[in-house]
């Protein structure tokens, strides 16, 4: 099965608010860079790198000293091709706010995705122990995410089942670890900890259609056709009950 990237993980690089300065002028900076900022980040996310690229130029002149700035270009600049300019500007930023969640995170994204495991794994670890992120099982879960990247699989599957630990209704998780297993050869425990998830918490479109891999590599035609039943029904307009034609037209 194909391995999920980060980015598609839902391992969003999220861009969180500064506090406003204390003097009018030093307020009016910050609200412009902010809206500079957030201007930003939506070309970007639109895919139109050159007004983002201006906007987030005039929010580092606006408010140099914000850590959110440097991050949001950060990104950009790994948009752009520029790796050595986005790990300059992460590293701005974690200098400005070293235990600021959301930028490690951000930095260990980008770590895991141009190849630096050992450093995105260490940051993922660091989100995660830190006591105001909110979701440390998803920090987790994206640090072994990272390893299966760098073909790591025995290091991946302890942060799979600590993510499952913490937070047991963790769909990612189960589906990381059950595929893992998938890969692996393993269908008998990717089959049980499939059944295992879904027997006490709600399906994932993404839960189902492995379900249905296991099963019809496991030969067991009756089940494998439940899963997919199930997909078509709860599911209908999901990407994976798409891909059931091509998993029918392709069983191996």
């Amino acid at each position: 099965m194909p391995r999920r990237s980060l980015s598609s993980l839902g391992v969003l690089m999220t861009v969180a608010l500064a506090a406003c300065g204390s003097t009018p002028k030093a307020t009016q900076e910050h609200d412009a860079a902010n809206f500079n900022m957030q201007l930003g980040v939506a070309y970007m996310n639109r895919g139109d790198l050159g007004l983002a690229k201006e906007k987030l130029e005039r929010a580092v002149a606006e408010n140099p000293g914000d850590p959110n700035v440097h991050s949001a270009m950060a990104m950009l600049q790994d948009r752009l091709g520029f790796p050595d300019k986005a790990d300059n500007e992460f590293r701005a930023a974690l200098r400005l706010a070293p235990r600021n969640p959301d930028i490690q995170n951000n930095y260990a994204v980008y770590l895991c995705r141009t190849g630096r495991t050992e450093e995105g794994v260490k940051s993922f670890l660091e989100v995660a122990h830190n006591a105001l992120y909110t979701t440390p099982e998803a920090a987790l879960t994206n640090a072994g995410v990272c390893l299966r990247a760098a073909h790591r699989d025995d290091e991946a599957a302890p942060y799979f089942s600590q993510a499952l630990q913490l937070k047991p209704n963790f769909a990612e998780a189960a589906f990381q670890l059950a595929g893992l297993n998938f890969d692996r050869g393993r269908l008998k425990d990717a089959r049980s900890q499939i059944d295992v998830y879904l027997g006490a918490f709600d399906a994932t479109p993404d839960l189902l259609l492995l379900g249905v891999r296991v099963t019809r590599a496991l030969g067991d035609r009756l089940a494998a056709e439940r899963y997919s039943r199930r997909l078509r029904l709860d599911f209908p307009s999901s990407n994976q009950t798409r891909s059931l034609s091509e998993l029918d037209r392709n069983p191996g």
